[in-house]
């Protein structure tokens, strides 16, 4: 088979391939998000044009919407906001005022997705609601799990990483609106031993907790 006839064949299986199985398919696999290669893989298509022309004639017809470069939505299943945070920019973990929000360890409801990521800080903005990572080393890149399909930072280590950007100066280290009596202080000083930044555990130790 020519080249011309295997790329005729590609689209011949692209245009027999309808948004209804599409979406049949996408909806029995419980896809939310996913990225082109997730697409190809899905689909078994091997040409990334014609993968990228598939993703655009879906987006056009209001089944799927573009997040970031590669990566969309499935807008027929809606994920989680804290799930769209660990798709959008990995590795990261939903962790400091969100995850401190989601044990109720604080009352407020942060507006932002907060996240922490071993990459550099970045702030992405998908219809009006922000999500932002802030950078943590590898070595402090732990303490979290898996909680309704997100990663999220135990509330021990929602803790810690706050007081850590804290210590950074890009937090305030106010606790008076902090829960203290749903942390688990054992753990707690689990963590803080594995730690070995001796500048920040005297900052910690400041705190009182």
């Amino acid at each position: 088979m020519t080249r011309s006839e295997n790329w005729y064949k590609i689209v011949l299986i692209m245009e027999r391939l309808s948004s209804t199985e599409i979406i049949k398919k996408m909806q029995k696999m419980g896809i939310s998000l996913f990225t082109l290669a997730d697409f190809a893989r899905l689909f078994g298509l091997n040409n990334q044009t014609t993968v990228y022309k598939k993703a655009q004639r879906l987006e056009k017809a209001g089944i799927v919407k573009r997040l970031t470069k590669g990566k969309y939505i499935f807008l027929f299943k809606k994920p989680n906001e804290y799930l769209t945070a660990n798709f959008l920019y990995r590795p990261s973990y939903i962790s400091l005022e969100s995850a401190l929000s989601f044990y109720g360890i604080t009352t407020g409801f942060p507006y932002k997705i907060f996240s922490m990521t071993t990459k550099k800080p970045r702030t992405i903005i998908i219809e009006e609601q922000e999500y932002q990572y802030s950078q943590i080393s590898r070595n402090l890149f732990w303490g979290f799990e898996k909680k309704e399909e997100f990663l999220i930072a135990d509330k021990e280590k929602a803790l810690i990483d706050f007081l850590y950007l804290s210590f950074k100066g890009l937090r305030h280290p106010n606790l008076d609106e902090v829960d203290l009596s749903i942390i688990d202080k054992k753990r707690l000083r689990e963590y803080l031993g594995k730690i070995a930044n001796q500048h920040f555990l005297n900052f910690v130790k400041k705190q009182k907790i």
